[in-house]
């Protein structure tokens, strides 16, 4: 009994209780096959599994820092994977919920972790390589999605760390554009130049093809997995099974009004008697230099939430203040679903339902718009339509049953964010996580200490 009382057994025991805990987890029942390397390191000690290290001498201090170096950065990763990551905010997407410059902890564990797609991959990275510019992780082995219990499941306006979708193709000269938007964008001005040229103009699938091998021949073109896209965060504003609409961007779900977040900005035109507002004063509002565009002398075009739109209506030489927003029935090209005859855009769209695992959809080319993305790309079918005709991997089909959730998220900046109005749903297998705290906050307009927000740190994300 004493025998096993010994520091070394009672460390191994420690390692395997942990190491069985996560392979039930993890759910896959080969790992155990790790338990006799797991002893071997605690008790037996035959093999020298840190290779780097001698046993029957002390090591050098090169390789005592490269040990710890090793270990540190093993346990990150595992940190990274199945607890928490830190994400910064690049853009102003979800102002003034969330700043350019705050740095989240986001939990893995809220939602449940998933395994990697792509495990070989070099550390710390996201899918570029930090100096070479190549690409950062290895497609030689590749697991399919599998999501490990959380502790709770998306709600309706949690905000939300995810997987760009469209991200899968990229071009590599203007990453900052979705790929399928430069391929439309081209075809529309493919479809322009014919109009201006007074040429009949052909159907518009035509100029996508052309699109498409335009830009293949002129820029460099890469595929990403799922876990190798962009990481983006938004707020979940419909759930699988909503059916959302927004009339003069107001949301609404089911046909009920959501109440509007207090942090949430739209545009507004803000006119003055012909005198400029104080810098100061935009800058107590929380408002930033970037943000002040003026329209002309007298008048500004600003990103304000409610209560800064009133606060400003209440200043001796503001004029107006309008919000401002796109027309019932004008179509932006831009916005999902990209069909005229539906004439949707930013501020006036829907209603749209959000599709939900396991349900039934009918299908024809009237709505196949919708769902063309999820159907060919997302679970990975063989789409294709002709004469009016739909094909799923070879078979004549009018009904589609959905394999996973789907997810609708919007920009708190409802004016400026790129999200699911543009490109459409999130699915299941790109949810990273929930963001929980900024533990750090930089301004990259102030100077000195004034550069940190020292009243955002350890803020609770709402």
């Amino acid at each position: 009994m004493k025998k096993f009382l010994q520091k070394k057994y009672i460390m191994f025991v420690i390692a395997a209780l942990i190491f069985l805990f996560v392979v039930v987890w993890i759910g896959n029942f080969w790992l155990l096959l790790g338990l006799p390397v797991i002893f071997d390191i605690y008790v037996t000690k035959k093999v020298n599994w840190t290779f780097w290290k001698r046993r029957d001498r002390k090591n050098s201090a090169f390789i005592e820092w490269l040990d710890a170096i090793i270990f540190a950065v093993i346990a990150v990763t595992l940190i990274n994977i199945f607890l928490f990551q830190n994400y910064r905010i690049p853009t102003p997407s979800m102002e003034k919920s969330l700043l350019v410059g705050d740095h989240l902890f986001v939990s893995k564990l809220a939602y449940g972790p998933r395994m990697p797609n792509t495990p070989l991959a070099f550390p710390f990275t996201q899918h570029t390589m930090p100096l070479t510019k190549g690409k950062s992780w290895s497609g030689i082995v590749y697991w399919p999605y599998k999501r490990l219990a959380g502790l709770g499941h998306v709600k309706r306006n949690d905000p939300i760390v995810f997987n760009f979708p469209a991200g899968d193709t990229v071009v590599v000269e203007d990453q900052a554009t979705s790929y399928y938007e430069i391929v439309r964008r081209t075809a529309r001005d493919l479809q322009d130049r014919d109009s201006y040229g007074n040429r009949e103009s052909g159907p518009f699938e035509h100029y996508l093809s052309a699109a498409r091998t335009e830009i293949y021949n002129r820029y460099e073109i890469i595929y990403r997995p799922v876990d190798r896209r962009d990481n983006y965060v938004k707020r979940c504003v419909a759930l699988p099974g909503d059916t959302l609409e927004i009339r003069s961007g107001e949301v609404y779900i089911d046909g009920k009004a959501v109440e509007e977040n207090k942090a949430q900005q739209t545009t507004y035109i803000v006119g003055t008697n012909g005198t400029t507002i104080n810098p100061r004063a935009f800058e107590r509002l929380g408002i930033s230099k970037s943000d002040v565009n003026m329209l002309s002398g007298s008048a500004y075009y600003l990103p304000l939430t409610k209560s800064n739109a009133e606060t400003i209506s209440g200043f001796s030489n503001v004029v107006s203040t309008t919000a401002v927003f796109a027309r019932i029935g004008e179509y932006a090209p831009q916005i999902f679903p990209y069909d005229p005859v539906r004439a949707w855009n930013e501020d006036n769209f829907g209603p749209l339902w959000i599709p939900r695992k396991g349900v039934e959809v009918k299908i024809d080319t009237s709505n196949i718009c919708l769902y063309e993305r999820i159907i060919d790309v997302y679970e990975e079918n063989d789409l294709r339509t002709e004469n009016g005709r739909i094909y799923i991997n070879g078979i004549e089909s009018d009904s589609y049953t959905f394999k996973m959730d789907y997810y609708f998220m919007m920009g708190d900046n409802r004016h400026n964010s790129a999200d699911s109005r543009w490109w459409g749903f999130v699915p299941e297998d790109h949810i990273v996580g929930k963001p929980k705290v900024i533990w750090l906050s930089l301004n990259k307009e102030g100077r000195g200490l004034r550069k940190v927000r020292l009243n955002r740190m350890f803020m609770k994300i709402r």
